[in-house]
């Protein structure tokens, strides 16, 4: 039993070193098959050159955007009155027409000033100008109104005696404030 043993050590010993010696005499197997580093370096190129035309195509396509922004600012504050100007002409043909009549009467007058007034009353309607009228009694607001002088009155103290003047607002805006008298 130990021969047997023996000899199948031997054949063992034998059989490693021939396994050994065919890996070591095969030719080695070439890498997986990818692209050199040329290539590689041809690619990266490519695409660095690809995303430089994109930077530079949308910088100038925010360049382009802001310019016709600038441009509309522009052209919004040389024509913003230009609505309130077209609401306004009309009433200036009619103060015109007034004025050419060679012997008014004096009803004629009124009922000319009258249709022109109510031409420019829809005017301001329309653009959003507001008359500030407070009514004698109302509390003060500053926002709106501006006393030019305290009168003893038997009303509330700082409540509106008279309007001297009526006051306008553009939407929300406080163009010009009411000037009133108010009460001591």
């Amino acid at each position: 039993m130990q021969d047997q043993e023996k000899t199948q050590e031997q054949v063992e010993q034998v059989v490693q070193p021939e396994q050994t010696a065919s890996a070591e005499s095969a030719p080695p197997q070439p890498a997986p098959a990818g692209p050199s580093v040329e290539e590689q370096l041809a690619a990266a190129e490519a695409k660095a050159n690809e995303l430089q035309d994109a930077f530079l195509r949308a910088k100038a396509d925010t360049e382009n955007i802001r310019r016709r922004a600038q441009e509309d600012i522009a052209k919004a504050h040389k024509f913003a009155i230009e609505n309130f100007a077209e609401a306004l002409v009309p009433v200036k043909d009619s103060l015109e027409m007034a004025l050419k009549l060679e012997t008014p009467a004096v009803e004629s007058l009124k009922e000319g000033v009258e249709m022109t007034l109510k031409q420019l009353t829809a005017a301001f309607e329309r653009n959003r100008l507001i008359e500030v009228n407070p009514q004698p009694g109302e509390k003060l607001d500053p926002m709106k109104h501006q006393a030019i002088s305290m009168v003893p009155a038997e009303q509330e103290a700082n409540t509106i005696v008279s309007v001297l003047q009526k006051g306008y607002m553009i939407a929300d805006r406080l163009l010009r404030p009411a000037l009133v008298t108010v009460a001591q």
